[in-house]
């Protein structure tokens, strides 16, 4: 099968991230950045869809996970290694939680840094600026809590089959 070219349709997902737990939330997100759920997909071409995620402040975390899960980082400088707990973290950067968690599921290459980044947009409340795109977009259900069968990626309806 090839797909020389053609023109990329990209459709605008829109997650309310409201009392869904971070990696199920992910592992649902993540292919549909990449494309997975399209019948086009390539692993080495940019097919991915924009996600919108909205209130991030919001999402939860299995067992003891809020006091526990850190997030490190370097600043570069000697001894510049920093943490912060996941709470802290909830306090001061709740999008970063998230984002974290999505493109950590992503392969670390050109793509992922130049085409699959920029089209994740996660917002702490629910207020975005991209009601203009979402004319025909796919407003997501919630993930089920147990992982019995498949979520569809929201696509109930059979849009890209």
């Amino acid at each position: 099968m090839s797909f020389p070219g053609r023109a990329v349709q990209r459709a605008w997902h829109v997650v309310d991230a409201s009392s869904q737990t971070v990696g199920r939330l992910a592992t649902t997100v993540a292919p549909l950045l990449k494309g997975k759920h399209k019948p086009t997909y390539r692993p080495n071409k940019d097919c991915g869809d924009y996600v919108v995620i909205v209130n991030a402040e919001k999402v939860n975390f299995t067992g003891n996970k809020w006091k526990d899960k850190l997030y490190r980082w370097h600043t570069g400088y000697p001894g510049g290694l920093k943490q912060r707990r996941a709470e802290e973290m909830l306090e001061k950067k709740p999008e970063n939680i998230l984002k974290k968690a999505i493109l950590g599921m992503l392969n670390r290459n050109k793509l992922r840094h130049k085409y699959i980044e920029p089209r994740l947009k996660i917002y702490a409340g629910p207020n975005h600026p991209h009601e203009g795109q979402l004319s025909g977009s796919v407003v997501m259900e919630k993930i089920p809590r147990a992982r019995t069968g498949s979520t569809h990626f929201g696509f109930k309806e059979g849009k890209y089959s």
